[in-house]
């Protein structure tokens, strides 16, 4: 289509093309392959776990004969273990790497932390507020305080389960120098805490952080590490202000992620959600079928 002008006839003005989205980096590759291995060997020992502890159970016992018995079932659910305590303890190299080698600032107080704060408990009231309509909605910086309560129930349950599993594992050794009656308490401290700690991670965990309506029905940015300006600037808007004020903001912007690979996120990360939701509704019926 043209249009006639003063000097003749010229093409109409075109549309303005779509302005193309901004991406931030929220994660790093190491992250992210660390929360894949963390999700795996915890989804593991979790589907390995449930069997054993409510081993009267008959779903348990057809998933123990499916995969060759309770000694395969307890073989697989050692594996995990190693697996997840070597994450942990690549986990801590890494703190202590950042904090004590490389004196990285923000790693045990401030907005970049993951240690809980003034701030955090004011966020919690005023979040509390918001959802009766009595007051505005908290502004996050890097971490909500949800974010640290999953962070550290995930550091206490490694050191509380972890011990006790070991313990078990290698009651020999233990008993020299614990008491008879200690190794007896980590037996029940191990089956009561793993169960706790399903019960979280598929339950307040999964919503908190893929099934709340910011993130419904899935957070990718665990899987991609990278968010847009818009969701940056809507869920952390005090993390996009400091770092735009500190002239830092330019230094996250990162490619869009690779269609594919989003595509693929989207496949794992629902088949460990689906995975988890299942599991936990297995733990749920056979708890309050042997209360």
């Amino acid at each position: 289509m043209t249009e006639p002008t003063e000097t003749g006839i010229v093409p109409a003005t075109q549309p303005e093309a779509k302005k193309e989205e901004t991406y931030y980096l929220r994660f790093t590759l190491p992250q992210r392959y660390l929360h894949v291995v963390l999700f795996t060997s915890f989804l593991g020992l979790a589907a390995t776990g449930l069997p054993m502890r409510f081993s009267d159970n008959a779903s348990a016992r057809f998933f123990a004969r499916a995969v060759g018995g309770f000694g395969a079932i307890l073989f697989l659910h050692k594996f995990c273990a190693i697996v997840l305590t070597l994450a942990f303890l690549y986990h801590l190299k890494d703190i202590f790497t950042r904090a004590a080698m490389h004196k990285e600032k923000g790693m045990f107080w401030g907005p970049t932390s993951m240690v809980a704060n003034w701030k955090d408990v004011k966020d919690l009231v005023g979040h509390l507020k918001w959802f009766v309509g009595l007051g505005p909605r908290p502004q996050f910086d890097r971490y909500a305080y949800w974010e640290k309560f999953d962070y550290w129930a995930v550091f206490w349950g490694m050191i509380v389960i972890g011990f006790s599993g070991y313990a078990m594992w290698f009651a020999p050794f233990f008993a020299k120098f614990l008491p008879g009656w200690a190794l007896n308490a980590v037996l029940v401290v191990h089956g009561e805490e793993a169960l706790l700690a399903i019960l979280f991670i598929f339950s307040i965990h999964f919503v908190n952080t893929h099934l709340r309506p910011d993130s419904f029905p899935m957070d990718m940015v665990i899987f991609t590490g990278k968010e847009t300006e818009d969701e940056f600037k809507k869920k952390r808007p005090l993390e996009y202000e400091r770092l735009a004020r500190q002239g830092k903001l330019e230094e996250k912007v990162a490619d869009k992620p690779v269609y594919w690979w989003v595509n693929f996120a989207r496949v794992v990360g629902f088949t460990a959600i689906l995975i988890g939701l299942l599991l936990l509704v297995l733990t749920l019926i056979a708890y309050f079928g042997t209360v």
